[in-house]
């Protein structure tokens, strides 16, 4: 059997599917939706290693609340492990950064899925939770304003 993989394109970042105002042209794949927020049926994880960077601690620990982490398998974990130990050691470096260690770091963190953007060129989308606060009235058409001015 075999497995086709896509890739992410490269340019502009697509709008989300809701933005879109043409839907009739095929963008490619399909788009896949998923809920955000920790998925259910996540493995058993390591900690983040208590020499990490409080940064690089904290993004490791993200990944376990993002919904895209539903996709990830145990490879992607340790991949995840492997960014955060790497980006620790940029940021505890007293040397500074170096700049394709970060182009790296970025390009591990990219094929992690780990911003809206990557996401959406790999056309996934995440399901916005809608707030729970009062709806905002929507805005009335500029003609029933001029009727209303006599215009």
């Amino acid at each position: 059997m075999t497995l086709e993989v896509v890739m992410g394109v490269h340019g502009p970042i697509p709008k989300r599917s809701e933005e879109r105002r043409r839907r009739n042209k095929d963008d490619g794949p399909e788009l896949v939706q998923a809920p955000s927020g920790a998925p259910e049926d996540l493995p058993d994880l390591p900690e983040p290693d208590a020499l990490w960077h409080p940064i690089a601690s904290d993004w490791y620990v993200s990944l376990r609340s993002s919904g895209q982490s539903a996709f990830y398998e145990p490879s992607d974990w340790a991949m995840a492990r492997y960014a955060a130990h790497v980006m620790s050691q940029v940021l505890l470096s007293e040397r500074g950064p170096n700049g394709q260690l970060v182009a790296a770091l970025n390009s591990v963190m990219s094929s992690l899925l780990t911003t809206e953007g990557d996401r959406r060129r790999a056309r996934m989308e995440l399901e916005r939770k809608k707030p729970a606060g009062p709806k905002l009235a929507s805005v009335s058409p500029l003609d029933s304003y001029r009727d209303i001015a006599g215009g």
